[in-house]
């Protein structure tokens, strides 16, 4: 082989190296930029879950406030309802205890009344002992009062009761009247005043107020 054959052959198989390495080199590349593509994709994959998720987080703290602040409005709203209602019973109240004030300025009517006040009281107590207390200006009407329930009294417990009707302690001037009874020991008490009997009579009336004023409420299983 002379030295043409042999560059010749040289230069060949410098060709074919570096064709070889081309061809690796350009592998190489595409599978760097194939790789590049990937990661590039995931990268952005993962960018767009984020935004997703940081939407989704976004509109459900959203959904939550407004959910939040719907529910505080209705509760505002209810809040308000209800207290309209009981400051409308509470004005039925006060004028029915104007009302009743006016009772005792009919003294025959009045007079009945303490009878039937006192009488009750005796009923519930059945003490043989019993003490009065009423508004001062009321003491006479009281003292006539107490002999009529005695006699009633009489004839249902059979038997005997001692009223005493206090003349140094007297009721506020101010209520629309009635009376106060106690045990001889001052352990029990009967408040049998007006505004009492009315506190009491309101309390058991409340459900029947209620719904002629409102209507029946669907939801109340009970009407106390």
């Amino acid at each position: 082989m002379n030295d043409a054959d042999v560059q010749k052959q040289i230069r060949q198989m410098v060709a074919f190296i570096d064709q070889e390495a081309n061809e690796k080199a350009a592998e190489i590349d595409a599978k760097a930029q194939e790789e590049f593509a990937i990661e590039k994709d995931n990268l952005v994959n993962q960018q767009k879950q984020k935004i997703q998720q940081f939407y989704q987080k976004k509109e459900k703290q959203i959904e939550l406030q407004r959910k939040i602040q719907q529910s505080n409005l209705q509760n505002q709203s209810r809040i308000a309802i209800l207290k309209a209602r009981e400051d409308l019973i509470q004005q039925l109240k006060d004028q029915a205890l104007q009302q009743l004030s006016l009772i005792s300025r009919d003294e025959g009517r009045y007079s009945q009344l303490l009878v039937n006040l006192t009488a009750q009281a005796l009923f519930r107590l059945v003490e043989k002992e019993v003490v009065i207390r009423c508004r001062e200006k009321d003491l006479n009407l009281v003292n006539h009062a107490v002999e009529s329930a005695i006699e009633t009294y009489k004839k249902e417990i059979k038997k005997d009761v001692k009223v005493t009707v206090l003349t140094n302690s007297f009721l506020l001037p101010d209520i629309a009247g009635g009376i106060e009874a106690y045990t001889s020991d001052g352990k029990i008490k009967i408040n049998n005043t007006l505004e009492a009997r009315l506190d009491m009579l309101f309390y058991q009336m409340i459900p029947e107020i209620r719904e002629k004023l409102f209507g029946r409420n669907k939801s109340r299983i009970h009407d106390n």
